[in-house]
């Protein structure tokens, strides 16, 4: 979005005499932010229905110059790796199948000349406003010509477009840097910080929150959330949340989803009883939901389950022990925003965390003929967007924050929702600073949920001190994940001094420019650093991986700094 001072849109309509359709290729041009968007809108100007079968976002030909490409690959605990490549001639794809743009790759592309470095060489790249199923392609051709082509996958999509009827694909946010990757980088941190993002929170700073989940995990009632609560305000931590297991029947992952009410035998008083002791201790509180999902074991399903996807006399594909709702389904989203809208209005709650668990399988709507099922992926996605909107309308001084079992829907689609998204289910200091490294590429560090956790780690067993957890996940939106009760006097002391720190530092962090001083898949350190706007402050941060016998010095050298001025160490003065 942009204001019209701003932006302008060029708008190519071109039109096939032979069927009758219209495409309007969009460029939304950002000149301030060295930005151009891409999207196509396609009309049915004839009289019969006609099918669509694969709509492209972008098709950008480069016709000279020897690239290569960076795509961003992983799993579940392990996303967003950097991996570049030289192009080979034919076809190289990145994609997702799995109804969410996923842990395994990331919709977003960079192209760089070859020996382009952070700071030398030109490049290209983009990024898909998409939540659902995309596809990346780089082709090169026989003439060592070059097509990049993103958009949505074609691979569960055919839509029917009817007479008089319009079809819009999602956009596409095109950026160019002639001196390395880290122009590129603070052009796609800027745009999506001020021109995705919305909302209260797009800018300002963010609470510094703790989550009792590591903590607690389902075992939980309301006196074990307040014992936590009080040692985190001790502390200075500014909000609780209440992570999975407050609803229905829910002692475990296998029942509950979908039944969005209080579990009275673990809170007694309810949501409101809770909140208010909470806010009585100065600190703001938040809550867990997975709307999207739906266990088999729960009121819900036993009334609906037309409401799931799942293909007719076939047994369901269970993950997680869950199934999915049908979000193209208009009933579906109205129970949703009610329930959702009902506990959000029942007492002061200022956070939610949007959890999706699982991928989708078994893609099928009792709402939609067998001629039309492979709309559905894309109706899901429409879907979410619908009540998302609906709830952040509603619900406008509410920080909701993206989650997909960690970072599996980590992109600019949701980030025009939620201005932060929990960067992944790995919370473990080292692996969280190869995570980051590869999100920083594309998404501003305000938009990286990142926390401390407890040791040893949950997914690793690693056992970091609580100063090298603090470091990492002061790089994103900073918290905790842990009873805080539990620590020695000494690690509540560091703490304290890192939401001092934090809170100090944290416009510059969200706010200034982001460099990569080091590459924690290459080297045995990370280190990065923020500059101001104005280029008068800066911070460095950086973990040293491995200790080792007779230690050698890593020189750090600094970038983005003002020549014309001389800057003063905080440390020594």
């Amino acid at each position: 979005y942009a204001e019209d001072y701003e932006a302008q849109t060029l708008a190519i309509t071109l039109k096939d005499t032979a069927s009758d359709i219209r495409v309007i290729l969009k460029y939304g041009v950002l000149p301030d932010f060295d930005v151009i968007t891409r999207s196509a809108v396609i009309t049915n100007s004839g009289h019969g229905k006609v099918m669509i079968l694969r709509a492209h976002s972008l098709c950008l030909d480069i016709p000279y110059g020897k690239w290569e490409w960076v795509h961003f690959h992983g799993r579940w605990g392990k996303e967003r790796k950097p991996e570049r490549l030289p192009l080979l001639h034919g076809i190289q794809e990145s994609s997702s199948k799995r109804g969410t743009s996923s842990h395994q790759h990331n919709p977003c592309v960079l192209l760089c000349q070859e020996g382009g470095t952070e700071t030398s060489g030109p490049c290209i790249g983009a990024v898909l406003m998409y939540s659902g199923c995309f596809q990346t392609q780089v082709e090169y051709d026989q003439l060592n010509q070059t097509r990049l082509v993103m958009g949505m996958n074609p691979h569960m999509f055919r839509w029917e477009l009817e007479p008089g009827k319009s079809f819009y694909t999602p956009e596409v946010i095109l950026s160019l840097s002639t001196s390395g990757m880290e122009t590129l980088s603070h052009q796609f941190h800027r745009v999506i910080r001020e021109h995705v993002c919305r909302g209260k929170y797009k800018l300002i700073e963010r609470p510094v929150l703790i989550n009792n989940w590591e903590a607690t995990y389902f075992d939980f009632n309301e006196e074990k959330l307040l014992d936590i609560a009080r040692g985190a305000s001790e502390l200075g931590v500014d909000m609780l949340v209440m992570d999975d297991g407050w609803f229905g029947k829910r002692d475990s992952d296998n029942s509950g989803l979908g039944d969005w009410y209080v579990n009275r035998n673990k809170l007694p008083e309810g949501l409101e009883g809770l909140v208010k002791k909470v806010n009585d201790l100065g600190m703001e509180f938040g809550i867990w939901f997975e709307p999207e999902m739906i266990s088999e074991d729960s009121d819900l399903y036993r009334t609906h389950p037309e409401w799931t996807i799942r293909i007719p006399g076939r047994q369901p594909m269970r993950s997680r022990f869950q199934l999915v709702l049908d979000m193209s389904r208009p009933d579906v989203r109205d129970y949703l925003f009610d329930v959702m809208s009902k506990i959000l209005s029942s007492a002061n709650i200022t956070y939610v965390k949007w959890d999706f668990n699982r991928s989708v399988s078994d893609w099928y709507s009792e709402l939609l003929p067998a001629g039309r099922q492979k709309e559905m992926p894309h109706r899901f996605v429409l879907g979410l967007y619908d009540l998302l909107e609906r709830l952040t309308a509603a619900f406008p001084d509410i920080l909701f924050e993206g989650c997909c079992g960690g970072g599996g829907r980590f992109d600019a689609g949701i980030l025009y929702y939620c201005p932060q998204i929990w960067c992944s289910d790995d919370t473990d200091a080292f692996e969280r600073t190869q995570i980051q490294f590869g999100t920083s590429f594309f998404y501003p560090i305000s938009s990286m949920g990142s926390h401390v956790s407890a040791v040893p780690n949950h997914q690793t067993g690693r056992v970091t001190s609580i100063k090298a957890r603090g470091v990492t996940a002061m790089a994103g939106s900073f918290g905790y994940e842990l009873d805080l009760n539990k620590l020695s006097q000494e690690e509540k002391d560091e703490v304290k001094f890192q939401i001092k720190l934090f809170k100090e530092y944290g416009p510059l962090i969200h706010n200034g420019k982001y460099y990569r001083l080091s590459n924690p898949f290459r080297e045995n350190y990370a280190v990065w650093e923020y500059v101001s706007p104005d280029q008068k402050k800066v911070l460095i941060q950086g973990l040293i991986f491995r200790t080792e016998p007779n230690m050698l010095r890593y020189p750090i050298h600094l970038r983005g700094l003002d020549h014309e001025k001389k800057y003063r160490l905080r440390e020594d003065g």
